[in-house]
């Protein structure tokens, strides 16, 4: 959008950061995508996962004209993170089952890229995200540290071989020796999403309500923080950051945003609003910007359950900070991917949905 470039300009001031370095260990080695919003506890992420097995052609009937959602996989073994990599395939974490897969956006076909990572407990927690610098892939893992009874490393592995990783960022430690100023119950937070940014990452901290840089020699530093509005999903666009936002429970609409901020900005502009639980947000081909809803929260629920069962959408960011639906009736989404037209997602339940025809040609975003 012009005008939200225009008012990040204007966003340059210093942010306060923290800084701590870690040393590197080499070792073998979530479902909402996972958080415990606010101040909810692991117990509130306890949902099974179910998996099997799906024609790549099955067609959900949303009752909308328009793209419609194809299923494209189906029996993974935890739906998480995504992200494009080697050979324009599709990455995907299963963390229920500490791995990440390889998946052929044409045929569906699925590859195991490297096992071996701290699994999740219950549905929730490992390897809840994946991404690459050059061809060297990153995995994100939470929650499964000494305060909720796991013994592993949260923070960043690189993958080095087939069942062969090195940590390269404890963020563990560094939330326990820097808490944030919002309340928390868990020490080591609950990461959500890795972005790359910089030659290093991003990371939101769903539980501690902020954003992290990392870069690969290990350093942790706080880029912004927030208040209870748990931050999920991100997106990069040049030196602009998009984030989105969950939203405390019960998720209402008004609490489902995008926001943008740049590093050295003390605050985040809101881009838009209106879409219940928000859990990423991503690029579209000619630079549209979508996110994606996991749905309708359930009512009397704790913190940290998932929505709804088909009560899911992907949605356009329009100029007016409003959103538009494109496609709704998807079961418990997690994450988002774009290529060309196409977009890609993955769902809590070990799914791969595809929604052809999406994005607009280039120059027509939402910028």
């Amino acid at each position: 959008m012009d005008q939200l470039r225009e008012r990040l300009d204007a966003l340059e001031s210093p942010v306060h950061t923290l800084t701590q370095h870690t040393h590197r260990t080499t070792r073998r080695l979530h479902g909402w995508r996972g958080l415990a919003c606010g101040l909810a506890v692991p117990a509130g992420l306890t949902w099974a996962l179910s998996a099997g097995s799906a024609p790549a052609d099955e067609v959900k009937d949303t009752g909308q004209q328009g793209p419609q959602a194809a299923r494209l996989v189906r029996g993974l073994e935890g739906g998480s993170g995504s992200t494009l990599g080697p050979g324009g395939a599709l990455y995907v974490t299963e963390n229920a089952a500490g791995r990440i897969s390889r998946v052929d956006p044409q045929t569906g076909e699925v590859t195991t890229v490297a096992s071996g990572l701290p699994p999740g407990g219950d549905g929730f927690g490992g390897a809840v995200d994946v991404a690459f610098i050059g061809t060297t892939a990153y995995a994100l893992v939470t929650l499964v540290g000494p305060d909720v009874g796991g013994r592993d490393v949260v923070g960043i592995y690189r993958v080095d071989g087939p069942d062969r990783f090195t940590v390269i960022a404890d963020i563990g430690e560094f939330s326990s020796r820097n808490p944030p100023s919002s309340p928390f119950e868990l020490p080591t937070g609950v990461q959500y999403a890795l972005e790359p940014y910089r030659g290093g990452f991003l990371v939101t901290d769903g539980h501690h309500n902020r954003v992290l840089r990392v870069t690969l020699d290990g350093e942790v530093t706080e880029v912004i923080a927030f208040s209870n509005i748990v931050p999920t999903g991100l997106a990069v666009w040049g030196r602009t950051v998009f984030m989105a936002e969950a939203g405390p429970a019960p998720h209402r609409p008004e609490d489902g945003k995008v926001v943008a901020f740049r590093p050295k900005s003390p605050t985040a502009r809101e881009v838009a609003s209106g879409a219940r639980l928000l859990v990423d947000v991503e690029f579209g081909r000619g630079g549209t910007l979508y996110a994606l809803s996991q749905g309708d929260f359930p009512a009397g629920s704790p913190p940290g359950s998932p929505a709804l069962p088909n009560t899911g959408a992907l949605v356009k960011v329009n100029r007016d900070g409003t959103f538009t639906v494109i496609v709704d009736g998807l079961d418990r989404p997690t994450s988002l991917e774009f290529i060309g037209d196409t977009a890609y997602v993955v769902t809590l339940t070990g799914e791969i949905w595809v929604i052809d025809g999406v994005s607009g040609p280039p120059g027509s975003g939402s910028r």
